[in-house]
């Protein structure tokens, strides 16, 4: 009988999901550069209601943002992201797949991955402007990050890699100076090695930023409870100190 509940159970869950599936579609737009990925998920997030899944890097510089949400939705944003990577000259492909069966999120890369940062409670930075500048070559990168470093008020929040030599530094700061540095940064990569692409983010969503990379120096995490080192050390007595009774003591009041 038990066995039986179970598998009644299991068979109601497989139906809510499917129900829950039936109208959802996944969208993918593939491009040549990290930052042009990045800059073609914010796009997509922010002309319709879908979700950001995350991010896959197959290697010689493709990477692909995957969204997640009604059809009609995801088509809009797709149809968005592909005009974003057109203008950038880094679109590789797209594809909208409605209705996906779920088999696919069992083997593919596309289901969610915000779970785990969502729980973490670490606290990443946030309210700013993101900049990104993507070298052929990792003394390039270097450079070009010390340069922005030295150019405006901007912190390096991490790096990335995406294979055919591309390499990615993010930088976090106000718009403005975010601005200032990616000009800086640009002008020292092409100066020491090869620049490859560029893009300023102004107002990040958060699904955005809970996708992108982040050093853990840039990461705030809980610290732990700190104990006494000697708890052989014998606690001192506090000495009691009488107070004087203020009924007893003299008023003295002065007339103005």
């Amino acid at each position: 009988m038990e066995a039986y509940n179970q598998r009644s159970i299991s068979a109601t869950e497989a139906s809510r999901r499917r129900d829950a599936l039936k109208d959802t579609a996944l969208g993918l737009v593939s491009t040549r550069s990290f930052p042009a990925m990045v800059g073609t998920a914010d796009m997509m997030l922010k002309s319709s209601g879908v979700h950001l899944i995350g991010y896959e890097k197959i290697g010689s510089g493709h990477c692909t943002a995957i969204v997640r949400g009604g059809i009609a939705d995801v088509r809009l944003a797709v149809e968005s992201g592909v005009q974003t990577a057109e203008q950038f000259g880094q679109l590789v492909s797209s594809l909208v797949i409605p209705r996906p069966y779920p088999n696919l999120e069992v083997v593919l890369p596309i289901n969610s991955r915000l779970s785990a940062l969502a729980e973490d409670g670490y606290n990443r930075l946030s309210n700013q402007a993101i900049g990104l500048v993507e070298t052929r070559g990792f003394p390039a990168l270097v450079g070009a990050s010390d340069a922005m470093l030295k150019a405006a008020d901007v912190q390096l929040a991490a790096y990335e890699k995406i294979g055919a030599g591309l390499c990615t530094a993010i930088i976090r700061g106000s718009v403005a100076n975010v601005a200032v540095a990616v000009e800086a940064g640009m002008y020292e990569a092409e100066r020491i090695g090869e620049l490859n692409a560029v893009m300023v983010i102004p107002r990040p969503l958060e699904e955005l930023e809970q996708t992108l990379p982040v050093a853990s120096c840039w990461i705030e995490e809980r610290q732990p409870l700190r104990l006494p080192v000697n708890i052989r050390e014998q606690v001192v007595e506090t000495e009691l100190v009488q107070l004087p009774d203020l009924n007893r003591l003299p008023l003295k009041i002065t007339e103005e």
